[in-house]
């Protein structure tokens, strides 16, 4: 069994600010933490399909604190996905769109997760980022 995390955010910005938080590396930086200690994530982030990419932190008892993902698809600023992996290997796609009016709709999905748990912590994790997520659309 498969679980899927879909989430939905509207933002009152450009489609292209959204865009550059979720694909600029310096500016995903300020966003996505260590959520334990609130420390950014290093990340060699690259908006190219194929692109191999990490995200690191400080690592504790549980966890390695390093997170793999590889590019999948590049279509901007409506679309983004690549894969996700620490412990199990995920697919994230963003979806982007323009409400007009100076905001733009977010949308989240997560797919490949393996149980409820798995699912739970996942949730947490991108709404605690994205409750940070603006902070991305700083020059």
């Amino acid at each position: 069994m498969s679980l899927t995390l879909s989430l939905e955010y509207q933002y009152k910005s450009s489609i292209e600010k959204v865009w550059s938080a979720l694909t600029d590396s310096s500016k995903l930086a300020k966003w996505v933490s260590n959520i334990q200690t609130g420390q950014p994530m290093e990340n060699d982030f690259k908006p190219v399909v194929g692109h191999r990419f990490q995200f690191r932190t400080q690592p504790s008892e549980y966890w390695n604190g390093i997170i793999e993902g590889e590019v999948l698809i590049v279509d901007p600023p409506n679309r983004l996905s690549y894969t996700w992996e620490s412990g199990e290997k995920h697919t994230v796609t963003w979806t982007l769109q323009d409400l007009g009016d100076g905001k733009v709709n977010l949308h989240l999905e997560q797919t490949g997760i393996s149980n409820d748990q798995a699912l739970a912590g996942a949730k947490y994790g991108w709404s605690k980022w994205l409750s940070e997520f603006e902070k991305g659309f700083e020059q």
